[in-house]
């Protein structure tokens, strides 16, 4: 049995308000929830039906090859059918669809008309270089329009997408090329952040020194810095698409539903990056759905999910949910603070942005600048609030509501992963909430907090976290290598047919989830079973504290000693007398057990590029081992 944790604050309720629980698309999500469980196949049958088919499927689900689950079997479709074909033939082909802004201030709007005659364009481009079909193409780029289009227009041919996040490094480039034996790339010059050039361009070439298996390279020119082009390998994206074969009308690709729509590529702590497969049909299925009920998204809406559409978070909830819903969408190009702490709150108002969804690192990191460069700034077109990527601690939650959102936003914290492909845990805007859980499943998904053996934990007791039946949007396999989607994921609970998520959690009385963390993240002193997330959350309420990692160092004596690694409010000191205040602190807020052996002050914290602290580099570091995969590292 899982042992006892520390029980969450679950005495403290936010209640959403009057106005927006009797708007909202779904007022009862528990008799909801009731009746998708009740038929749960006739439950997606039915949000399938929302969506535009070539051909309707003759079986919902077919789980003849578990754990290889296969949805809305012979089926038709292609998810540009629904993000943009569906829209032109109706009003909604004048909305926008997207509203972008470059860190250095520039902007650009598009219309779903003037999107899709860019992304039939771009198709076009893409056919013209020879790509069928099943091809696979590698895009390396930033925040910018021409990501999107090239996205919709692999969809729209039938090409799968592999989206390499444009920070990342040339060998890890190199890797993803390979697996996913990509021979058209697709990158920039270079891309703004915080006011200089990452020269994409650049490691392009490096990277593919390693990986010739490119034969075509597309260049879309964004900060105009001279860089190497390879005569008959490289093209000009603006000159291809000025050309006569990229006419402004294109086929879309009639697709079979579990046909590959990408490859996103997710790292664990141990061996190489994983290639995430996701199909067209389940996938458009679940994605518009989570996010038409957990946001109550609207045509009038102004959304922004400030991600990246480098991953998971940006191919679902930037590019092809909210286009399949018809929303209008802001995308920005850069740094969260810069070239000021208030750059998120300017943009908030100026654009009139109704519903904000970031992440906790994000908040935690414009939280530490204080109240007022929020307070410049009139934020009251805000209705809605999101948390994506970690579990936010209940400071930075508070915070987020009563600060940014007024005290009047209720905030969506969800939990999920690259493998699911949309919200698995998540309140609806009807639901009361804590701060720091993520609530409920959300309708038609089964979740459990299970020991070692699959029993299901008592309130209070930390265990680990599956998925008990399958999903229209979960992943199909690991991009070649379909052992080892089964051993990561299936093996655990095969005889209860249950996914594993990788995370540890704990249910309160209520029946709400709190997740803890990944399970290696889950630290054992003394016999007690210590989540690094309530040690950090506890130190974060102290208000010098502006952001903080814990890492577990073996002890011969406890197992593990704690050890804290915290980046200071502006103008706090860090001194041995904080070090002293802080430990006193966590004593009173977590508990003795949980007090810190040693507190480091520091600058940054290594984390991933979407925004998660890496604390095995951190554990790593500290006991002078090898750093391993540093491929999604930041900085």
């Amino acid at each position: 049995m899982a042992e006892r944790g520390f029980s969450p604050p679950t005495s403290e309720w936010f209640h959403p308000p009057p106005e927006l629980v009797e708007r909202a698309r779904i007022a009862d999500p528990e008799a909801t929830s009731a009746r998708a469980a009740a038929d749960r196949l006739a439950f997606w049958e039915e949000r399938a039906e929302t969506l535009d088919w070539y051909r309707k499927w003759d079986n919902v689900l077919d789980d003849s090859e578990a754990p290889f689950y296969r949805w809305f079997t012979g089926a038709q479709t292609n998810i540009t059918l629904n993000a943009l074909d569906r829209h032109l033939h109706t009003a909604r082909r004048n909305q926008v669809a997207f509203i972008w802004e470059g860190e250095p201030g520039d902007q650009q709007t598009f219309s779903y008309w003037q999107l899709s005659r860019e992304v039939n364009r771009f198709a076009n481009v893409l056919r013209g270089l020879g790509l069928q079909k099943g091809d696979r193409v590698t895009i390396y780029m930033g925040r910018i329009p021409e990501i999107v289009i090239a996205m919709l227009a692999c969809a729209k041919i039938g090409a799968p997408h592999s989206v390499v996040y444009g920070g990342f490094s040339e060998q890890a480039l190199a890797d993803r090329i390979q697996d996913a034996q990509s021979r058209v790339l697709i990158t920039q010059d270079g891309a703004w952040l915080r006011g200089k050039i990452v020269r994409l361009k650049e490691t392009v070439d490096a990277a593919l020194q390693q990986s010739p298996i490119v034969e075509t390279v597309v260049v879309a020119r964004r900060t105009g810095q001279d860089i190497t082009m390879q005569a008959g390998r490289d093209y000009w994206w603006h000159e291809l698409m000025a050309s006569p074969q990229a006419g402004a009308e294109a086929a879309t690709a009639v697709m079979d539903a579990e046909d590959p729509l990408f490859i996103l590529y997710t790292s664990g702590t141990t061996g190489k990056p994983k290639g995430v497969l996701h199909t067209h049909g389940g996938y458009q299925v679940y994605t518009s759905t989570t996010l038409s009920w957990v946001f109550d998204l609207r045509e009038e809406d102004r959304w922004w999910c400030a991600a990246d559409p480098g991953w998971i978070t940006g191919h679902s909830y930037i590019v092809y949910a909210p286009l399949i819903l018809g929303a209008t969408s802001f995308l920005y190009e850069g740094a969260p603070g810069y070239p000021a702490p208030d750059r998120y709150w300017r943009m908030i108002a100026e654009h009139g942005i109704s519903i904000l969804y970031t992440a906790p690192t994000a908040i935690r990191g414009l939280m530490r600048y204080g109240d007022d460069w929020v307070k410049r700034h009139d934020l009251s077109s805000l209705r809605l609030l999101g948390s994506v990527g970690e579990p936010i601690n209940p400071e930075a939650w508070k915070w987020y509501h009563q600060v940014v959102g007024g005290g009047r936003c209720p905030i969506m914290d969800t939990w999920w992963q690259t493998e699911t492909g949309g919200f698995m845990i998540t309140p609806l805007p009807t639901v009361p909430l804590k701060p720091g859980s993520a609530t409920r499943p959300f309708p038609g998904i089964e979740v459990d907090v299970v020991d070692d053996e699959g029993n299901s934990c008592p309130a209070g007791v930390d265990g680990k976290l599956v998925i008990q039946s399958p999903w229209p949007s979960m992943l199909r396999t690991v991009y070649g290598d379909p052992q080892r989607y089964i051993d990561q994921y299936w093996s655990e609970f095969a005889e209860q047919g249950w996914y594993l998520a990788g995370d540890s959690a704990r249910k309160d009385e209520d029946g709400y989830i709190w997740v803890i963390g990944r399970i290696d993240d889950v630290l054992l002193v003394s016999g007690y079973r210590l989540g690094t997330a309530e040690i950090e959350s506890g130190l974060v309420s102290h208000a010098a504290v502006a952001e903080a990692a814990v890492i577990g160092v073996p002890d011969e004596l406890r197992g593990n000693r704690v050890q804290a690694y915290c980046i200071l409010v502006a103008g706090a000191e860090g001194d041995e007398a904080l070090v002293a205040e802080l430990k006193l602190h966590v004593r009173r807020e977590v508990g003795p057990i949980a007090v810190p052996a040693a507190i480091e002050f520091v600058e940054t914290l290594p984390k991933t590029r979407s925004g998660k602290i890496m604390r095995r580099v951190l554990k790593a570091e500290a006991q002078g081992l090898p750093l391993g995969d540093l491929s999604t590292l930041e900085d």
